[in-house]
């Protein structure tokens, strides 16, 4: 595979904008909207919110808090945060009240930093958190809130541990975990995405993966600048938008989770395909890779649809398949250089080839630990660093992987976790509702459908659209059901327990 990347190693995220911003100042960065930004108008951003933090009294292993879409402004205090030795806490504006404060409770911010003028949503939490609106040359109008953090003992990053994001995940535990992740990490990640893709500077990269998401925030973003190359920011991902970026921007490179692509070909029609006269990398990851999607993507793009598997806390990236082995099957490829990987039997040996087992990954892309969990982190990770994914998988001769379920009950929707704990904790405080069950349905686009199973208290008459209401208020759209049923009775085994599995078959058999 031919490289194009030959940029020494960053040692901070903003070390990444400072070396563009000296070596290509005129060079376009980013492309938000209408606006084409060079690095140096990306480096003069950056030192700009840099000092607004400063002045919000923002220091060394304090936390800041990023409420906004894909911008500018979002880039530029990501950058800022890393410059003032701080550590980002980037959440997504489209999460309700409820959920946004959960994190803010938990990551314990010096301050909260909203994009106020790039959406509505990012506005209302900005506005409810009693920020001031602050202006920063170059950016559109910010709004700041100030909190008090109480003091966190692990907080504290050792020599070449220096923490650069806590990104919010869900969890086993019924409630979202702070993933923590140093700038190694990240670093290490960029670095590998960048060489896996071959990017340079005169790549136009798609940049439609929500930030707020370790997939966009180190694969998209940080692997795109660690390189150089141009990133078209969307705020949110949109068919017919991206369609026109992909011909009209000359797009070379298209990053996006299944659904995504699904979607996508939805939007042209039964027959047209897609006009991409520049593309030359196409890739998937954040959920599975349906082999029909794969086929129909490809043959619409005229292009090979690549394909790697990560998670949160390996930063995401674990294996990637190679621009010069395209693979007509959906493995997730082989692990990035660097990063071990095992197949590990309940036993705890080693599985044999071909045999499936959890994924174990140690590298340097492996979390730091979770956020205030002690007891999580030592659950996930052995004494000699290995982290236990939780997902199951195999590994054929060529060494390939491949994933072929979860042992965690975690549903993936549009490229996001949705923990069924978090949702039913949210359906059982709707009046009328006694207990509900959610569950995964695999769709055929890739994507994993959200679906509910409801007992009602005797004598309620509540129906799918008035729990649907409710629960509207305080979950973020992937996360609320697309189906609630309600049943005389959840399947229980004599213990009380309730059968998950049987309602998981109920619910993919009511699919076809």
């Amino acid at each position: 595979m031919h490289e194009r990347l030959d940029v020494k190693p960053f040692a901070t995220l903003d070390a990444i904008a400072r070396h563009w911003a000296a070596t290509a100042p005129d060079a376009a960065a980013l492309v938000d909207g209408d606006r084409l930004i060079s690095w140096r108008a990306l480096g003069c951003c950056t030192d700009a919110c840099a000092r607004m933090l400063a002045s919000a009294s923002v220091d060394r292993e304090d936390r800041v808090a990023i409420v906004a879409e894909n911008c500018l402004e979002l880039v530029a205090l990501l950058f800022a945060t890393s410059a003032r030795g701080a550590c980002a806490v980037i959440v997504n504006p489209r999460l309700s009240a409820r959920e946004l404060d959960a994190i803010l409770d938990h990551a314990q911010p010096r301050c909260v930093v909203a994009a106020v003028d790039v959406s509505a949503e990012a506005a209302a939490h900005a506005e409810r958190l009693g920020a001031s609106r602050t202006e920063v040359a170059g950016l559109r109008t910010l709004g700041i809130s100030m909190r008090v953090p109480e003091a966190s003992e692990d907080i504290a990053s050792a020599p070449g541990q220096q923490l650069a994001a806590i990104v919010y995940t869900s969890g086993t535990s019924g409630r979202p975990k702070g993933v923590v992740l140093t700038h190694a990490n990240l670093l290490f990640v960029a670095q590998a995405s960048a060489r896996l893709r071959a990017l340079g500077p005169d790549d136009r990269v798609l940049g439609v993966l929500p930030i707020c998401h370790v997939f966009g925030l180190a694969s998209m973003l940080l692997g795109t600048c660690y390189a150089g190359a141009c990133l078209y920011l969307f705020p949110r991902f949109e068919a017919a938008r991206t369609l026109a970026a992909i011909e009209h921007a000359r797009l070379t490179v298209v990053q996006g989770v299944p659904a995504m692509y699904a979607k996508l070909l939805s939007q042209l029609g039964p027959h047209a395909k897609v006009h991409a006269p520049a593309l030359r990398f196409l890739s998937a990851g954040g959920s599975p890779l349906d082999a029909t999607l794969k086929a129909r993507v490809e043959f619409r793009f005229g292009a090979t649809l690549h394909n790697g598997y990560g998670l949160t806390e390996c930063s995401p990236s674990v294996s990637q398949t190679r621009l010069d082995a395209p693979r007509t099957d959906t493995s997730v490829g082989h692990a990035i250089p660097g990063v071990g990987i095992r197949i590990v039997e309940p036993s705890l040996r080693d599985a044999a080839r071909g045999d499936i087992g959890e994924l174990w990954v140690r590298g340097p892309n492996v979390m730091k630990g979770y956020f205030r969990d002690a007891d999580a982190t030592s659950q996930a990770m052995t004494p000699d660093g290995w982290l236990r994914t939780g997902d199951l998988a195999r590994q054929q001769a060529d060494g390939a992987l491949f994933i072929v379920g979860r042992l965690k009950e975690l549903i993936i929707r549009s490229g996001f976790n949705v923990l069924p704990g978090e949702v039913e904790a949210v359906l059982n405080a709707c009046p009328g509702v006694s207990q509900s069950v959610v569950v995964g349905r695999a769709g055929h686009d890739g994507n994993e459908d959200v679906i509910a199973f409801v007992e009602l208290v005797p004598g309620c008459a509540a129906g799918e659209r008035e729990i649907q209401a409710f629960a509207a208020a305080d979950l973020a759209p992937y996360k609320r059901p697309v189906e609630i049923r309600v049943l005389d009775a959840l399947p229980a085994s004599p213990s009380g327990k309730v059968l998950r599995h049987e309602l998981k078959r109920l619910a993919q058999r009511s699919s076809r």
